[in-house]
């Protein structure tokens, strides 16, 4: 079963050049976000096993959607 994986930046171009490194058969990119809000609200929905985060994005920076993803989810 592959790796699920989020990717949280603002840049599309960022997000592509993550996507590459995660594009393997270990790997799946189930989804990406744009901003911090975007982040935790994928990141409730997709439950990935990892996530990629920029610190600064728009609406929430990547540092408080972190925070707010922990207290979520403490693993």
């Amino acid at each position: 079963m592959p790796i699920k994986v989020l990717i949280a930046d603002d840049a599309l171009f960022m997000r592509n050049m993550i996507k590459d490194v995660f594009s393997g058969e270990d790997f799946e990119v189930v989804g990406e976000a744009a901003n911090g809000v975007e982040a935790v609200e994928k990141y409730k929905e997709l439950s990935p096993d990892i996530t990629t985060m920029d610190i600064v994005m728009p609406q929430k920076s990547g540092i408080e959607a972190v925070r707010e993803i922990v207290k979520m989810d403490k693993e």
